[in-house]
């Protein structure tokens, strides 16, 4: 006996920046569907991920779906999307200026990095610029927490990476907002 999910589409979408790539399984076709759009097309669609998804649905279900409505998503199981704009902007040193908000002693921390050196005996390293203008220490500290910690600890919060963090001195965001202020103030 099947499982619900069984009638539901999986999307997989890669939004670059010529084009956006979006595949979709599909039930009852093994090779699943692939559609290609050019990642802007102000004249025909305002966002290409959505857009692929809206006409292979339109397909797969056999109703329309209006552009200017949201998408149904009973028939969608999941949808994973990646992009390499962001990632091509850091490779390039393209985009928008960046500020780093760090927790206070770690200023250098990217700067210094792992510190793994291929050619260890090389006189004249070259590193790529910093991503980042400023450098914000944020005066905060979270350590992780043992096993043995009671996790129902208000100073206990799950990270990320699903480890549990404790709190040990929370962000004063009322200190922090001036100097976040200060650096929009800078602009262009």
């Amino acid at each position: 006996m099947g499982s619900a999910n069984d009638n539901r589409l999986r999307f997989c979408i890669d939004r670059g920046g010529t084009f956006t790539d979006v595949y979709a399984e599909i039930p009852g076709q093994p090779d699943g569907q692939v559609l290609k759009l050019l990642s802007v097309d102000p004249s025909n669609y305002d966002d290409a991920p959505v857009e692929g998804i809206r006409r292979i649905l339109e397909e797969f279900t056999g109703k329309k779906i209006s552009r200017a409505s949201k998408i149904p998503t009973d028939k969608i199981e999941w949808i994973r999307m990646g992009t390499t704009v962001a990632t091509n902007a850091l490779l390039e040193r393209k985009g928008e200026r960046i500020a780093l908000c760090v927790t206070r002693g770690f200023r250098d921390l990217l700067q210094i990095g792992n510190q793994a050196r291929p050619k260890i005996f090389d006189l004249t390293v070259s590193k790529p610029s910093n991503l980042y203008e400023e450098v914000i220490e944020v005066d905060e500290r979270v350590e992780l927490a043992n096993d043995n910690q009671d996790s129902s600890s208000a100073s206990l919060v799950k990270g990320v990476s699903g480890e549990m963090v404790k709190v040990v001195k929370p962000i004063d965001v009322e200190t922090l907002k001036p100097l976040l202020q200060g650096l929009l103030g800078e602009g262009d």
